[in-house]
């Protein structure tokens, strides 16, 4: 902002009689303010025109006077500029009871008058006001001589460079152009050019590509940039390249576009005039070859192959570096669920000793039976987490999907409700499909689900199985297979969303309305099963997912499972390995608590040399996943010392299913100490 000029801080003093004019530029001094003695009013017309903050005036120096030059002064004051007059009168009262005072005033305007004699302080208050009324003035003027000019350096620039202004409200679709955007509509400054019209003069085939650059600024905030065609009034066709940024409200929210146009229908021009010599000119070659068809022919079929042979060769590094990335994200989500499974596992343990061990009153259970439930909504979540990175631990069967279907009508109708019509079509004589049969449960609702959230005024949903063949796809592994699909006639999804779709934590919903993770889970499912996972959607015509899962090489068969119970056996010699010493230590306590005798190392290697050496052990219970040594080599290793051993594997890892053979128990992460020790009684039932 431009500074205020010193001079344009003085006080003007016009007082000829007697010693007036010093003793107020005395008084003014003191003040700390700068004054100046003027001989007669043309000389402080002349000082007005160099600057000044206030002038003191007395009376009787203006009834002698022309005042012309002074009042023509302050009529052509700039509309910023109100001067100040401090009027020094030698009649009583104020501009009520002073009439030439009240004349003066109407002349000069902004005047304060001081009846003589006056106090030293009436006078420097008087001049202090006025200086600074006029200080903010002079600010006034910078701030709007600075804007002014900002303002005409921006349209000087956009005027260079044949840029237009625009701005749109994507909530209310309101629009607004400068007078050179609307011409590069082939509109007029005053033509109406609301957002209708614009649409209207966009290029039908390029409108997408306008909605696709909207909604990749709205999903990722970055600036939104588009090249299409406008068409004119008059029919022509022009090039416009549109450039904008976001814009925000208070809460961060992007509620609006702001940017500018260009005409680029010159330079597009030229571009096409330069593609069509380029051509003319291999035309040209061509045509002085005698061979000039048999050229003309395998040119065409060659080019048809680098084509071929490029689109698929993008297709496959496009599918690798997906499966790459999902691979990746799949390895950190596995790290990040093992290590808040072990946190889950102290924090259960732990509250689960504290239930046993304080004395219960209502505030305390209500603490603890919620900090658990709390814990074990964190225990579904690395349930989910499992199954998109492919770890968690299946438990398959042979089921008959025509079963698992129908026996999940009363829950699929209570989840949907009344305004969702659900439809059922299983192929009759189905195989049986090698799935785990919970976890297939959960993914058929968390799809069906996802196709009632997108159909806000009901809809229909269709289950429908069948049996499939896999050969050659980009995406699934060969081989036959049972579909299970689930399609509804919903909003579906554009090509960005679709994408991302099955990504962890990626999600269309509301904030608080999803976790993100439905579909991951279930793509993970289906691929830890052997099988895959599609999604096909159109905007405004819905979406169809498909689990693809293998079928089972045997029958299904319900199996009766009896019941066993306990012996009344005293507590046994257990041996806890765990590599995590704050789990490993409350797995001991809740081993303490259930009555056994307890011995805690923090590795394979340190269990091993309690074995050699002869420790008393009725029954080891180890973590999987340690360094050095897993789980599973620690059990190798102490069978071949101890065949009889009883063991007990605790981990939440899908290998153990893999790496483990059938007679090795293990429960999953994190249980509690009535899971723990139902668990130790099977075993000791079963030894």
């Amino acid at each position: 902002m431009k500074r205020v000029d010193a001079r344009a801080r003085r006080v003007l003093v016009l007082a000829p009689n007697g010693r007036d004019g010093a003793l107020a530029c005395a008084l003014l001094a003191e003040a700390g303010v700068e004054g100046e003695v003027c001989k007669d009013l043309p000389a402080l017309v002349a000082e007005l025109n160099v600057g000044a903050g206030a002038a003191i005036i007395a009376e009787e120096a203006l009834r002698s006077a022309n005042i012309t030059g002074l009042a023509g002064w302050l009529q052509d004051q700039p509309p910023w500029s109100d001067f100040p007059i401090i009027l020094l009168s030698s009649h009583g009262g104020g501009l009520e009871r002073n009439p030439a005072a009240q004349r003066w005033s109407e002349v000069l305007g902004n005047v304060t008058v001081i009846e003589r004699p006056f106090h030293p302080t009436t006078l420097t208050a008087a001049v202090a006001s006025a200086a600074r009324s006029r200080y903010r003035q002079y600010e006034a003027r910078a701030r709007a001589d600075d804007l002014r000019e900002g303002e005409e350096r921006l349209r000087t620039a956009m005027k260079a460079a044949n840029l237009g202004a625009w701005t749109l409200n994507l909530v209310t679709s309101k629009l607004e152009a400068s007078p050179e955007s609307k011409a590069h509509y082939g509109r007029g400054s005053d033509e109406l050019f609301d957002y209708p019209t614009f649409k209207a003069a966009v290029h039908l085939d390029d409108w997408g590509k306008i909605e696709a650059a909207a909604q990749h600024t709205l999903a990722t905030g970055q600036d939104y940039w588009v090249v299409y065609r406008a068409v004119w009034p008059d029919g022509s066709m022009h090039w416009i390249d549109a450039r904008g940024q976001p814009m925000r409200s208070a809460h961060g929210n992007i509620f609006g576009l702001t940017g500018v146009t260009a005409d680029i229908s010159a330079r597009k021009s030229a571009e096409l005039e330069r593609e069509k010599l380029v051509a003319d000119l291999a035309r040209e070659r061509i045509a002085l070859s005698d061979l000039n068809a048999t050229l003309e022919e395998r040119v065409v079929q060659r080019t048809n192959e680098l084509m071929v042979e490029v689109a698929a060769r993008e297709r496959a590094q496009e599918q690798l570096r997906q499966a790459q990335k999902m691979e990746s994200i799949g390895q950190l989500t596995g790290g990040v669920a093992h290590d808040f499974n072990n946190l889950l596992m102290a924090v259960m343990s732990a509250l689960n000793l504290l239930r046993r061990r304080i004395p219960e009153t209502p505030q305390t259970k209500q603490l603890i039976d919620g900090a658990i439930q709390a814990a074990e909504r964190g225990a579904s979540l690395t349930q989910r987490l499992l199954a998109f990175a492919r770890q968690q631990d299946l438990k398959t069967s042979a089921v008959d999907l025509s079963k698992l279907i129908g026996g999940m009508g009363d829950l699929l109708d209570r989840s949907l409700g009344p305004r969702f019509v659900l439809t059922t079509t299983i192929a009759p004589g189905l195989p049986p499909a090698q799935v785990d049969a919970n976890q297939l449960e959960l993914a058929i609702l968390n799809l069906a689900i996802n196709a009632r959230d997108a159909m806000a005024d009901g809809g229909s949903i269709d289950i429908s199985v069948r049996e499939e063949a896999v050969s050659g796809h980009a995406t699934l592994p060969s081989g036959a297979f049972l579909a299970i699909r689930v399609a509804d006639n919903g909003t579906g999804m554009d090509e960005a969303t679709l994408k991302k779709a099955i990504e962890p934590f990626f999600s269309t919903k509301a904030v608080g309305k999803g976790t993100g993770l439905g579909l991951s889970m279930v793509h993970g499912l289906a691929v830890q099963l052997g099988g895959g996972f599609t999604l096909e959607s159109t905007p405004g015509a819905g979406t169809v997912a498909t689990i693809y899962v293998p079928r089972a090489t045997g029958v299904t068969v319900d199996v009766a499972v009896e019941e066993k119970t306990a012996r009344d056996t005293p507590g046994a010699r257990v041996l806890v390995v765990d590599d995590d010493v704050l789990v490993a230590s409350l797995t001991t306590a809740m081993l303490e608590e259930l009555g056994h005798t307890v011995t805690e190392v923090h590795s394979g290697a340190a269990a091993m040399e309690l074995l050699e050496a002869g420790e008393p052990v009725d029954l080891m219970m180890t973590d999987y996943l340690m360094p050095g040594m897993t789980g599973m080599d620690l059990v190798q290793a102490a069978r071949r010392l101890r065949p009889a051993l009883t063991v007990l594997i605790a981990t939440g890892f899908a290998e153990v299913s893999d790496g483990l053979p059938a007679d090795i128990p293990r429960i999953s992460k994190p249980y509690d100490l009535d899971a723990l020790d139902a668990q130790l009684a099977a075993l000791r039932v079963a030894s």
